[in-house]
C-alpha cells in the first residue's frame, strides 16, 4: 500500500497546481490576497477526502481533483472570513489575510474564492464528466456552502446561550466542520458515478470523523504546541469560544472556578498568566479526558460504518480508514 502521508502529500500538490493554474488574474493584489493561505500550505485533508472517495466508488483521481480543488478553495474563503471575525492575526504560522491586507481587501478575497469554488469544479466538464454528474456536485458544493455558514453563525450565537449543552456544540460542528468534510466525501463518489447508497454511507461517515476532527482541534487549541499549531495556543479563550472542553468544565466546576473561567473567557486584554489559570482550571474539571473520548467515540463509530462498505479500490479504501485516525490522533 502508498504510504498515506506521502499520498495525501502528492494529492495536495496536484491540487495546488490545479488551483494556480485556475485563479488568477487582475488586480495583482486581490489575487495575492486569495492565495495567501494556499501558499502558506494546509493539511489538505478536504481534497484528499474528494479523492478517496472517488477511488472507493470506482472512479480515479483525475475526474477528482476539480472536486479537490473546489472543496479546499471553498474552505480557504471560510478561513479567510472566519479570521476577520475571530479578529485572528495568525493562520497557519503567516499573518492572516486581513492583517496584510486590511479587512475591506479580505472581504473580497474571500468573496472571489467563493465563486473561483465552483470555476474549479466546472473544470471537470473539459475531463468528460457527464453534465449531469456535475450539477449534482454543484449542488452538493452549495450545501455545503449553506450549511458551513449557518454553523458559524451558531458558532457565533453559542457564547449568547446562558446553558450551552453538548447537543448544541454538537450540532454546531456538525455544521461548521463536519459538514465540508461529508460534502467533500459525497462531491468525489458523485464524480465517479456512485450509487446514492454509497454516497449517503460516505457523507455519514466524514461526518462522524469531522465531528471527531473539531473535537481534537478544540483540544490542541488548549494543549497544543503553538509553533506545530501555526497559530496562538489559548486563542479559543481570548475569542470566548464555547469549545467542548470550556462547555463541559462550566457545568463540572463549582461556582468560585465558575467565576473566574468567566471572567478570563472572551477577554481579549487577558494576561497569559490569566489564560494559564483558566486552562488549568478547565483541565482539572476532567474536560480533556471527556472531550478524548467523545472524539474516540465519533472516530470509532466513523471506522465502524467504513468498515461495511463495499469498496471497489481496496488500496483507497485502507487510506481512508488512515486518514480518520490521523484526523484523530493528529497534533497541528
Amino acid at each position: 500500500m502508498l504510504d498515506f502521508i506521502a499520498y495525501a502529500e502528492e494529492i495536495g500538490k496536484r491540487v495546488e497546481k490545479f488551483i494556480y493554474d485556475v485563479i488568477k488574474g487582475e488586480p495583482q493584489r486581490i489575487y495575492e490576497a486569495s492565495l495567501h493561505y494556499i501558499k502558506a500550505g494546509g493539511k489538505r485533508l478536504r481534497p484528499l477526502v474528494v479523492v478517496l472517495a472517488s477511488r472507493i466508488a470506482g472512479g480515479d483521481e483525475e475526474i477528482a481533483i476539480p472536486g479537490a480543488a473546489a472543496v479546499e478553495v471553498l474552505h480557504t474563503f471560510t478561513l479567510v472570513h472566519d479570521d476577520i471575525i475571530d479578529k485572528d492575526e495568525l493562520r497557519r504560522g503567516v499573518p492572516t489575510v486581513h492583517k496584510l491586507w486590511g479587512v475591506d481587501m479580505a472581504i473580497i478575497a474571500g468573496d472571489i474564492l467563493f465563486a473561483y469554488a465552483y470555476k474549479c469544479l466546472l473544470k471537470a466538464l473539459q475531463l468528460g464528466v457527464p453534465s449531469d454528474r456535475i450539477a449534482k456536485s454543484v449542488e452538493a458544493l452549495t450545501e455545503a456552502a449553506i450549511t458551513v455558514a449557518e454553523g458559524q453563525a451558531l458558532d457565533m450565537m453559542l457564547p449568547e446561550m446562558k446553558e450551552s449543552g453538548i447537543e448544541n456544540y454538537i450540532d454546531m460542528v456538525s455544521k461548521k466542520t463536519a459538514a465540508l468534510f461529508a460534502y467533500s466525501a459525497k462531491i468525489g463518489s458523485i464524480l465517479a458515478n456512485a450509487p446514492e447508497e454509497l454516497s449517503s454511507n460516505l457523507f455519514n461517515i466524514m461526518m462522524n470523523a469531522g465531528i471527531a476532527f473539531q473535537i481534537r482541534d478544540d483540544i490542541l487549541g488548549l494543549v497544543g504546541d503553538e509553533k506545530v499549531l501555526g497559530k496562538p495556543v489559548y486563542s479559543d479563550l481570548r475569542e470566548g469560544k464555547m469549545t467542548i472542553l470550556v462547555i463541559y468544565a462550566l457545568k463540572n466546576i463549582d461556582s468560585e472556578k465558575k467565576i473566574k473561567l468567566l471572567n478570563t473567557l472572551g477577554n481579549r486584554k487577558a494576561r497569559i498568566e490569566e489564560l494559564k489559570e483558566a486552562a488549568k482550571i478547565i483541565l482539572e474539571s476532567g474536560a480533556l479526558e471527556y472531550s478524548e473520548s467523545l472524539a474516540d467515540m465519533y472516530a470509532n463509530k466513523a471506522i465502524e460504518l467504513l468498515n461495511e462498505l463495499k469498496s471497489a479500490d481496496i488500496e483507497a479504501f485502507n487510506m481512508f480508514k488512515e486518514l480518520i485516525k490521523f484526523m484523530i490522533k493528529r497534533r497541528y
